[in-house]
């Protein structure tokens, strides 16, 4: 045997020698403190998968909260400069708004425990700092879901905005904003996230396509009917929003939020990445094949590249896939996404038929394809994906699934109409009660320029400076108790 061969022997020796007295010596190590270890190990284990979700789900609810500026910055682009300032402060106070009455009422009435109704909780009002440590759901603590959920909560108010921009009354604002935050929006949460009746029924809704943008929608829909349209307004015909470098600013944002709306409803990353993935390629693939159908759809129809149909498209495609976003495969999303993007344009048409003026599309977007895609559920759910709702539906499929049935289909159909019903007979009532005060519709005096009536500024002075204004506008912050009312009051 020559000298090579000897070194390579001692060296695999060697090797094999201190191989086994690692494993020998790691296993004696781990024998003589087994007890210490795993006793110390769990608590800190549990302690991690605490801050891990908390983490997690705080994260996400900032981003939501986020999706405040989105709203602001859209709204403000696709209306006129004479009304930007209030569409500014009616987002910006909105959100301010909703923080303490959701606070004080509307979390307690969503995710309080009931007395068996389904209807609505009767407790967790206010909670304080005996919630800090008081776990609700897997590791989030009451206050940590407390904050996930005003975010939603502020965006469900926001949405109706929109819709009404331009002539609505600004304490009429705040007045239905407040109730939407109080009941309105809660008692549908309660149905669906808080353990009511739709739950019980095996009703799917991830991330609120019905929680959230049904109730949005159809507020803003019965809003922008008993409102009436804004004054000059031009049946078929678009009103040019005057900043579309603003409008592009606040898609780009709530797309952002999105990836907090929906990856964040898991409610926890611990034991969920693999849903967490599931939900955030669904979003993106809905939201990227809504715009692009929408633009292709609207070039067809005008030979124009159109940026409104593509920004709308995108968000469409996002509020169809927020239902759904953990319950279907990505192929089910591009699908959702494509009839999203086609569908906000056909509503948007509808809308300007029907002579009911909505500013922004806000219930083309937020109604219409809330609506769709919680039915969409229905169609396309994947059996290997509904066990992680553990409702009553669990492990059953879409209609047009591979071994699959109406059955759910069928419950979302009664959530959708339930809720759309719940929303339009409460929402309306609130409206034809400020109408009959005078509060829903600005002020006749206040149409031409609302910033300058009801704020007394102008958002861009240089451009359109305040003392060219008060000659027609009436008078700046005030009411004249002798100007007649506007036609809709």
């Amino acid at each position: 045997m020559n000298k090579s061969a000897r070194t390579w022997r001692r060296i695999l020796f060697i090797g094999i020698a201190t191989l086994i007295m690692a494993v020998f010596g790691t296993q004696f190590a781990f024998a003589q403190d087994a007890d210490a270890v795993a006793t110390v190990t769990l608590d800190e284990f549990n302690t991690l998968k605490i801050a891990i979700d908390t983490t997690w789900v705080l994260l996400a609810g900032f981003i939501v909260f986020f999706m405040q500026a989105g709203f602001a910055m859209l709204e403000a682009g696709l209306i006129r400069q004479t009304s930007v300032v209030n569409a500014l402060l009616e987002n910006f106070i909105d959100a301010a708004l909703t923080a303490v009455v959701f606070w004080l009422v509307g979390f307690g009435i969503a995710f309080g425990a009931d007395n068996g109704s389904g209807l609505f909780g009767t407790t967790l009002f206010m909670p304080g700092l005996d919630a800090a440590d008081t776990i609700y759901y897997g590791n989030i603590s009451v206050l940590t879901m407390f904050f996930f959920q005003f975010a939603f909560a502020a965006t469900a108010s926001t949405i109706a905005t929109g819709a009404m921009a331009e002539r609505t009354d600004f304490v009429g604002d705040l007045i239905y904003s407040g109730i939407i935050a109080a009941v309105v929006y809660p008692v549908v949460v309660h149905w669906v996230w808080g353990g009511g009746w739709l739950f019980q029924q095996g009703f799917f809704d991830f991330a609120g396509s019905t929680v959230v943008h049904t109730v949005g929608g159809v507020t803003a829909l019965v809003g922008a009917i008993l409102l009436g349209p804004r004054k000059g307004k031009v049946w078929g015909k678009a009103t040019a929003p005057h900043n579309f470098g603003l409008a592009v600013i606040g898609t780009m944002i709530l797309w952002f939020g999105w990836y907090g709306f929906n990856p964040g409803s898991t409610l926890g990353m611990y034991g969920n990445a693999g849903v967490v993935g599931i939900v955030a390629l669904n979003t993106t693939l809905a939201a990227g094949a809504g715009a692009l159908i929408a633009m292709v759809f609207q070039y067809f129809r005008t030979k124009k590249w159109d940026l409104m149909a593509a920004m709308n498209g995108s968000l469409a495609g996002l509020v169809a896939i927020t239902a759904g976003c953990a319950f279907v495969s990505p192929v089910a999303s591009l699908i959702i996404g494509v009839l999203g993007g086609v569908l906000v344009l056909l509503v948007t048409d509808l809308m300007e038929k029907l002579k009911i003026d909505d500013p922004v599309g806000a219930f083309a977007v937020h109604g219409a394809c809330g609506i769709f895609g919680t039915l969409a559920i229905g169609l396309f759910a994947e059996p290997s994906l509904t066990p992680f709702a553990a409702n009553v539906n669990s492990g059953l499929g879409g209609l047009l699934v591979a071994g699959g049935s109406a059955q759910i289909l069928v419950t979302q159909l009664i959530g959708s109409v339930s809720t759309v019903a719940w929303v339009a007979v409460t929402m309306g009532g609130v409206f034809l009660a400020l109408k009959a005060v005078k509060r829903l519709r600005v002020h006749a005096a206040g149409e031409d320029h609302i910033d300058a009536y009801e704020h007394g500024v102008s958002a861009w002075p240089d451009v359109l400076p305040l003392t060219e204004i008060d000659a027609h506008s009436g008078p700046v912050g005030g009411r004249s108790p002798s100007a007649a009312p506007a036609a809709a009051d």
